[in-house]
């Protein structure tokens, strides 16, 4: 196993036990609204919340591909009537 799988695994069992031992309701306040919630349901949310950012905030950015610059470079190299300063001298 990696140390990446080990990790998971770990923070998995440590947050399950976590959230096993808080069941109780407690009072929450979100704007305007108080209203009782247990904590394993907060716990819970948060958690999710807090991976789904992970997951958005680590995964690579995509990279632009320039498809018209592409293109021109490789028509420039296909098109034979395309000679260099260094050929244009010599021929004349």
């Amino acid at each position: 196993m990696s140390i990446k799988t080990i990790v998971i695994v770990v923070v998995t069992i440590l947050l399950t036990a976590a959230l096993a031992q808080n069941t109780d309701k407690v009072p929450f306040a979100f704007l305007f609204a108080n209203f009782y919630v247990s904590k394993l349901t907060m716990m819970a949310v948060v958690a999710a919340v807090a991976f789904i950012l992970g997951i958005m905030v680590g995964r690579p950015k995509k990279a632009k591909f320039d498809i018209e610059g592409y293109h021109d470079n490789i028509r420039k190299k296909e098109d034979p009537n395309t000679l260099s300063d260094e050929d244009k001298d010599y021929i004349s």
